[in-house]
């Protein structure tokens, strides 16, 4: 498994915009590219910060751009974009909660 950490400052009063964007794009991605999804975060700091999985690196490397209008609308939140991380998975105990 790959993943990619993404962390944004966003402009005030863009913040769903934000959201919106990232749930397009994630929705894209996954159907037209494979992906396993993604994960969006408001940090205590005010930062955004974002992880999504792949199976693998040349999967996401392969991905080009599904939602051009999603990413519009996340470009126009971003005011400030920090270096992405790109994780290998070692060891995952990561449980996810059971839902009825």
């Amino acid at each position: 498994m790959f993943a990619v950490v993404y962390r944004w400052r966003v402009r005030p009063g863009k913040e769903q915009l934000l959201v919106d964007g990232w749930h397009r794009v994630t929705v894209a991605i996954h159907q037209e590219c494979g992906s396993y999804g993604s994960r969006l975060h408001k940090a205590d700091d005010g930062t955004w910060v974002a992880y999504a999985r792949w199976p693998d690196r040349e999967t996401r490397e392969k991905c080009g751009t599904p939602d051009p209008e999603g990413e519009a609308m996340m470009r126009e939140a971003i005011a400030e974009y920090f270096p992405e991380t790109r994780l290998t998975l070692v060891d995952d105990l990561l449980a996810e909660p059971e839902t009825d």
